[in-house]
């Protein structure tokens, strides 16, 4: 299982995110160009001190991101407003690759197309949508539960 964010505008979004990554255990994909500079202090400053438990790559495009052998391995899924199909109702795979867009403009049609499925998580009539991460935690989690991917506890 993966995580990756297309063009994220909002640092704050990528360190979140990076915990997310830490924290499950899984490895997360930043596709650039993002909306601020994406140096390694900043990095650094935004993940605070999960930065070096986190796995994680740079693409420089979507290009890149998608001739990357991590793609045939999986299917890519795209989360998205506009999905076809609940996440509720997909059955996950363990070399998915949940895939988040930008937060001011999600993704182009290339990335739709690119996607094996295009899920939604419902929200109320009157909500438009969840913050990024919120997003990448819920869908995140429903995938790791279905494959029985949560990391295990040490028991004491």
């Amino acid at each position: 299982m993966r995580l990756a964010l297309f063009q994220p505008d909002i640092p704050q979004n990528v360190g979140a995110a990076l915990r997310l990554a830490a924290c499950l255990d899984v490895d997360l994909e930043v596709i650039e160009p993002c909306g601020f500079p994406l140096s390694d202090k900043a990095v650094k400053r935004a993940a605070l001190d999960y930065g070096r438990l986190a796995r994680w790559t740079r693409r420089e495009s979507f290009d890149a991101f998608m001739a990357a052998p991590e793609r045939q391995e999986g299917r890519l899924v795209l989360f998205t407003t506009r999905g076809a199909q609940p996440l509720h109702s997909f059955v996950f795979q363990r070399d998915d690759t949940l895939l988040f867009g930008r937060e001011s403009s999600g993704v182009p049609e290339e990335v739709h197309a690119a996607a094996q499925a295009r899920l939604l998580i419902p929200l109320a009539p009157e909500a438009r949508s969840l913050n990024l991460t919120v997003s990448a935690a819920i869908g995140l989690s429903e995938a790791l539960r279905q494959i029985d991917g949560f990391p295990k506890p040490l028991v004491p």
